[in-house]
């Protein structure tokens, strides 16, 4: 039951301010321990990729695999193709299963959220910290078909500005999991907002596990607006030749390459697996190519724009 937040509604915001990118060979936060955890990565690519990936007989074997439209605030859709994994998820799109400019070739975009109430507060308190004094706070709603809101997720944004990729910081809300149709689990601990909480089981009957690694190529100012974020969400930053940037905490590593907005785009997802294989196996899915072992690992690289 793994549904993103509506990649259109994750910018249509009004923020003042540009965050800027931390300077140093390598930041983290001083002050604690780390809030955020990659949640879930999207891309849109061309529909000839996009419609193997839906219609592949491979996917569905591999990992929790579904193609769902999803209606968010507003009464905003998306009809996206996701692979969900234990903690961690990530979602593809054809051209124009988004609306408007995030529907387009090449968007992309990431949710990182807490594992516990009220942590996104203290995560906009480091944005604050850092020199954005207004982030832009906002909340998600799911409509399970009956016309009737959910409340989804609270979220917060550094700007408003981008070309094509954004990141967002995320917290799952009480009303959500308590809410029988949203097939979540039990709470583990007082406050559990977590990840493997939202996400269900399912993931034990197939390959996937989880995500250890997404690659992302994202326009300069696009990455300056990330990296703030990251950096209070207590991932450790390093800035990579090239100006692109690596981020490691938690179980996954973002890589971020600056590039012109014609190469931006969701470019590889590795994944760790339940058991190990023997053989490596590998799925052509349109202009994409997903290597399943050997071992217990498993990559999956995407095209770039055509």
């Amino acid at each position: 039951m793994i549904l993103a937040m509506t990649v259109a509604l994750a910018f249509a915001m009004v923020l003042t301010g540009t965050a800027r990118a931390a300077e140093g060979p390598r930041e983290s936060m001083e002050d604690g321990r780390q809030l955020l955890f990659y949640n879930h990565a999207y891309g849109v690519f061309d529909r000839e990729t996009a419609d193997a990936i839906e219609h592949s007989a491979y996917l569905p074997q591999f990992a929790n695999f579904q193609v769902r439209t999803t209606t968010g605030s507003g009464g905003e859709t998306w009809t996206g193709r996701y692979l969900m994994g234990r903690e961690t998820y990530f979602e593809l799109f054809g051209v124009g299963d988004v609306p408007g400019k995030d529907g387009e070739l090449g968007a992309a975009g990431m949710g990182v959220s807490v594992e516990r109430a009220g942590d996104l507060a203290t995560v906009k308190q480091r944005l604050r910290d850092q020199g954005n004094p207004n982030p832009f706070e906002f909340r998600q709603t799911r409509d399970f078909g009956d016309g009737v809101p959910v409340p989804w997720f609270d979220a917060v944004f550094t700007t408003e500005q981008y070309d094509a990729f954004g990141a967002w910081g995320m917290e799952y809300l009480p009303e959500y999991f308590a809410d029988p149709r949203s097939k979540t689990e039990p709470a583990s601990f007082p406050g559990d907002m977590g990840r493997e909480r939202y996400q269900n089981d399912e993931y034990r009957n197939h390959l996937m596990r989880d995500v250890t690694s997404v690659r992302l190529a994202v326009t300069p100012r696009d990455l300056a607006n990330t990296v703030p974020l990251l950096r209070a969400g207590g991932f450790a930053v390093k800035t990579l030749p090239g100006g692109g940037a690596l981020a490691q905490g938690g179980g996954t590593t973002i890589r971020l390459d600056a590039v012109p907005r014609a190469e931006a785009g969701l470019r590889q997802i590795e994944m760790s697996l339940n058991h190990p294989v023997r053989t490596r196996h590998t799925e052509t899915l349109g202009h994409s190519k997903l290597v399943v072992g050997p071992g217990s690992h498993a990559v999956w690289t995407f095209p770039e724009n055509r």
